[in-house]
């Protein structure tokens, strides 16, 4: 269900039941794009078979989902009938295109070549713990969840959100790990990336290797910087930490041993997914949350 999280923590009042969840997400719906529309972004339907509810609240959680949909139109294509409008105008007209006609050329060009646009679409989950006021957000890229956060605001106004942050650095946590030094339930995974810390533009990946190798310690030891670890937590989850504490890559270990029952209703096996998911990643926010002071 969810490959990525990014977390933000909100202040505020979040509605009792997810009806009510539900309908202040039903302000901003997905609507598909226009002829002359680049991109249209809304909420959609988060179960299968459940209508149009906008919202499913299991295990203390309202899981959401965020579809947007844009045209599909390169900038090459853009050049190349725009270079062939420019060369018409030079016939007809017997001089270059000033500016300003440039301009209104290239406008009319876009709006014609956009109506014929291919469509795709993403869709982007996002999750509310209740308890703890946190956001989580299936986005591997910040631009992706200031969409999605965008959306989210325009639905909720009144709440007050930002990134969520721990009083202690996450580096310093990774080099633990990475050094032989886990904390209970903590243990390292076979990929990381190192910046030298004379220099953020140097950077070395490592990735399918026993990090447990001297030689491959000795670069932090020896001075260079931890950005990415993978971890893997209480042998259920695997997944990549970064500096900032996002998460990257998650997996469920053994997630392949599927229930044939739960397998034939698409509903139930959402909500299974989504509650092991709610549950690990509340488990392991909160053992973060004690290793490094709390939230700031």
């Amino acid at each position: 269900m969810f490959r990525n999280v990014r977390y933000y923590r909100f202040d505020g009042q979040w509605p009792t039941d997810e009806a009510t969840v539900s309908a202040a997400l039903a302000q901003v719906t997905f609507r598909p794009c226009g002829l002359l529309t680049p991109r249209s972004s809304g909420w959609v339907p988060v179960a299968p078979n459940s209508g149009d509810a906008l919202a499913r609240r299991v295990n203390g959680a309202d899981l959401l989902r965020l579809r947007s949909q844009s045209r599909v139109l390169p900038v090459a294509a853009i050049n190349e009938a725009l270079e062939e409008r420019f060369e018409e105008f030079r016939i007809r007209m017997g001089e270059e295109p000033t500016p300003r006609e440039k301009r209104r050329l290239k406008a009319e060009t876009r709006d014609d070549l956009l109506s014929k646009a291919l469509l795709k679409s993403d869709r982007t989950w996002g999750y509310i713990d209740l308890a703890e006021k946190v956001i989580g957000i299936d986005a591997a890229q910040p631009a992706t969840c200031e969409r999605f956060l965008s959306f989210f605001r325009q639905s909720f106004p009144l709440l007050t959100i930002k990134p969520l942050a721990f009083k202690e650095p996450v580096d310093a946590l990774l080099t633990r790990i990475f050094l032989g030094d886990a904390p209970a339930r903590f243990a390292v995974g076979r990929e990381c990336r190192m910046q030298d810390a004379s220099d953020v533009g140097a950077t070395v990946r490592w990735s399918a290797f026993d990090l447990t190798d001297r030689t491959i310690r000795n670069h932090v030891a020896d001075g260079m910087h931890l950005t990415h670890l993978a971890i893997e937590y209480d042998s259920i989850l695997s997944c990549v930490i970064d500096h900032h504490g996002v998460l990257t890559k998650l997996k469920f270990l053994g997630a392949d041993d599927t229930d044939t029952q739960i397998d034939s209703d698409p509903l139930a096996r959402q909500d299974a997914e989504f509650v092991l998911l709610t549950g690990t990643l509340r488990q392991l926010l909160g053992d973060l949350k004690k290793l490094l002071g709390g939230f700031e």
